[in-house]
Order: structure tokens, then sequence, then C-alpha cells
């Protein structure tokens, strides 16, 4: 069963693009980690939120690559300094 994820984050306006470039660098190198599947980086229309997506073989790949995320100084279980309200995410499952 794979384990995947979709965050949506919601960035200052004067923020979005530092905040996207920063998702990007977080994830190139969850594309280099084990059990790793695919990964998104939208925007929406408006630009008022930022939403990633992830896919992993399992939920164990998952929380290895956020181990690596914490590390990098992304902070995938809380608020970052770019963002004005706390993100929503919400885990899946394949079934």
């Amino acid at each position: 069963m794979s384990f995947g994820f979709v965050a949506f984050h919601y960035p200052a306006p004067e923020h979005v693009d530092e905040f996207v470039a920063e998702c990007h660098r977080v994830a190139e190198a969850m594309r280099q980690q084990p059990g790793f599947l695919s990964v998104g980086v939208w925007v929406t229309p408006d630009g008022a939120a930022v939403v990633t997506t992830g896919a992993f073989e399992s939920e164990d790949a998952f929380r290895a690559t956020a181990d690596l995320a914490r590390e990098m100084g992304a902070t995938p279980d809380g608020l970052s300094d770019l963002e004005v309200r706390p993100r929503e995410v919400h885990f899946l499952e394949s079934r």
C-alpha cells in the first residue's frame, strides 16, 4: 500500500516565490530517497495557497523523507516564517 500526502500552505503574498523555491529544493532532495514515487508543487491561480503533494512506497519511506526535509530546515510539522497561517496536511493511503 502506497502512502501520500496533500498539504496546503499559506505563505504571505510577498513570500510566495521564495516559499515555492524552497518547496522545489526539498522536492529535489525527496526524489533521491528510497521509496520515493512522486512529488508536486502547485500554486492556486489566485496565489493564496501553495499545495504540495507526495507519494511514497510506504509510510516508513515517507517518514524517513520527512526527517530529511526537517534536517534541511523545512518544517513538515509546523509553521515556517514565510507562512501566515497553519498549513493543512492530509495523509493518504492507496487502496
